[in-house]
């Protein structure tokens, strides 16, 4: 009887009553049939039918007869469970990441940017029920992707994300959030959400952040923004080597907290800093909990009863007991 459950599992204390039936009859079994003493039985043929030793099995009939009943009372049954989950109010979500030069910065391990795309990665993974967008920027911003329910694609599109010539260097922190402000601002979404990382100051582009930031606030889009950089000196690249590979020396981190609390007390969110691997995973992390979205999740039982065979079972050792007590058992009644 895996899986099955009982409704009225109350019933199961009447099989106390079972011991104390059984006890009653052993001890009036002995005065149930007519006794006579006789000085001989040799005048009396001697019968070798085993009928009256089997006759308490009738009583034994009855008590599984009722231990039946007492099962099917107590309804067993069993459940399958099926469940329909609907996002009721969910989120849209754009990431605007700086993928400027300095990105490539040794003070996260192995270097921010690939910090960064780990951390985004396990963010993007439990959000299933939220649609995200990638924006990356330097002293210009594209979207890499749009605002989408895919996850597999935005992890792909996270996992691509490296410093190259597309985009010309620097940090245009207004353009960044402006391309990613421009990707929500027709969202129907119950919230909107941009969580901006920079590593550095704004000093490239055409639109300033806190006329980016008040466009935000007026498409009530709300805004994290997460400085990224140690405090005090890091290995930066500087050049290039004749071979390609980055040249490195240790420059002082320069982050621009002001703007990005600035931007984030504006739109109604929240500036962080990131100053190590650890504490960029508490960042996302904590962020993953202010944002949370209404599930509605809808369960459907379907009950099978299973009760009907030990009524039979019931039934029938009843109609045995009767029937033999009738027939076979008669002449010792």
């Amino acid at each position: 009887m895996k899986g099955v459950t009982f409704l009225n599992p109350e019933f199961f204390w009447l099989f106390i009553l079972l011991p104390i039936a059984a006890i009653w009859f052993l001890l009036k079994w002995k005065k149930q049939s007519p006794s006579l003493k006789i000085s001989s039985l040799k005048g009396f043929q001697h019968s070798r039918s085993i009928l009256p030793k089997l006759k308490p099995f009738l009583f034994v009939f009855r008590l599984l007869a009722l231990a039946s009943l007492i099962v099917a009372m107590a309804r067993p049954r069993t459940v399958d469970i099926s469940s329909n989950t609907k996002t009721t109010k969910g989120i849209d979500i754009v990431m605007a990441v700086d993928v400027s030069g300095s990105m490539l910065a040794r003070d996260l391990k192995p270097d921010r940017m690939e910090a960064l795309k780990s951390v985004a990665a396990k963010f993007v993974e439990e959000r299933p029920n939220d649609r995200i967008g990638l924006v990356v920027y330097a002293s210009e911003a594209y979207t890499k992707t749009p605002v989408t329910s895919d996850k597999p694609l935005v992890l792909e599109a996270i996992k691509s994300i490296k410093y190259d010539n597309v985009l010309q260097d620097g940090t245009g922190i207004g353009m960044g959030l402006a391309t990613a402000v421009n990707r929500l601002k027709d969202s129907k979404a119950k919230s909107k959400v941009i969580i901006l990382l920079t590593d550095g100051v704004n000093n490239a582009g055409f639109i300033e952040p806190e006329t980016a930031s008040d466009i935000a606030r007026q498409y009530g889009i709300k805004v994290y923004t997460i400085g990224i950089g140690t405090n005090g000196m890091a290995e930066f690249p500087y050049a290039m080597a004749p071979n390609g590979q980055l040249l490195f020396r240790m420059m002082q981190v320069e982050i621009d907290q002001e703007l990005m609390k600035s931007i984030a007390r504006k739109t109604g969110g929240k500036y962080f800093r990131a100053t190590s691997n650890s504490r960029l995973g508490e960042i996302y992390e904590a962020i993953n909990k202010l944002e949370t979205t209404e599930i509605e999740e809808l369960k459907f039982y379907d009950y099978e009863e299973k009760f009907r065979p030990f009524v039979w079972l019931a039934a029938g050792l009843l109609l045995a007991e009767i029937g033999l007590r009738n027939t076979v058992f008669r002449s010792f009644i």
